[in-house]
């Protein structure tokens, strides 16, 4: 049976260039601590480099072809199928497409966050965006200001808000801003039927965009 150093090193022959955090989710790899510690093992065993990428990161090149390679590896019982790589979802995508950017989040005592500013009431759709692009988009069916309240103060049955409340208090204790993105996009027809056009849009950039903070099905 392949181990984990064994598909990571397969990967990036294949996908050079790819940081931890990214091999760790194509992977399916947990924790992430997992993936960083075979890499620096193949490090050492000279079939990978270890350097810093375009992204500021440190990533994984490979550095030995098979056929030099004396390291002997398990038959793999069939070839690790490659990811399909989204694009990340840009704040100039999300300008040029009609979103504002409404507000940040802010942090209080007690470790409790809101929005710096007052958000629309009506239902939209919104985008939480750090590090020049977004890592998470949501549909707020009950307004966009009533759904981001329960971010800043979660309930106790509301997994999704308890989530993305500890994402978003983690990002700003590391010392980084959380960007609130919303539009308002028009209600749509089809054969005379009414399409959503918010609920429409959410699926859209879901499905598209590689979000790191979206699971698939939970908003």
């Amino acid at each position: 049976m392949a181990t984990h150093a064994d598909r990571i090193l397969g990967f990036v022959r294949s996908f050079p260039g790819r940081d931890d955090d990214e091999l760790a989710r194509m992977l399916d790899i947990q924790p992430r601590q997992t993936v960083n510690i075979a890499c620096r093992r193949l490090r050492s065993e000279g079939l990978i480099d270890r350097r810093r990428g375009p992204n500021g990161k440190i990533c994984n090149y490979p550095l030995r072809s098979v056929a030099s390679e004396t390291r002997t590896l398990p038959p793999m019982p069939a070839p690790i199928e490659a990811p399909v790589l989204r694009p990340v979802l840009t704040p100039d995508t999300l300008l040029k497409a009609g979103f504002v950017l409404s507000a940040k989040w802010t942090m209080h005592a007690e470790r409790n966050v809101s929005p710096s500013a007052s958000l629309p009431k009506q239902r939209g759709v919104y985008a939480f965006v750090l590090d020049g692009r977004a890592y998470y988009v949501g549909l707020a069916t009950m307004g966009i200001a009533k759904r981001l309240y329960f971010y800043g103060r979660p309930g106790a049955t509301q997994r999704t808000s308890q989530r993305l409340n500890v994402l978003i208090t983690e990002t700003l204790e590391a010392g980084k801003e959380v960007s609130i993105y919303v539009a308002h996009p028009p209600e749509l027809s089809w054969n005379g039927l009414p399409v959503s056009g918010d609920a429409g849009l959410e699926l859209g950039l879901i499905e598209t965009y590689d979000l790191p903070w979206n699971k698939r099905g939970v908003r």
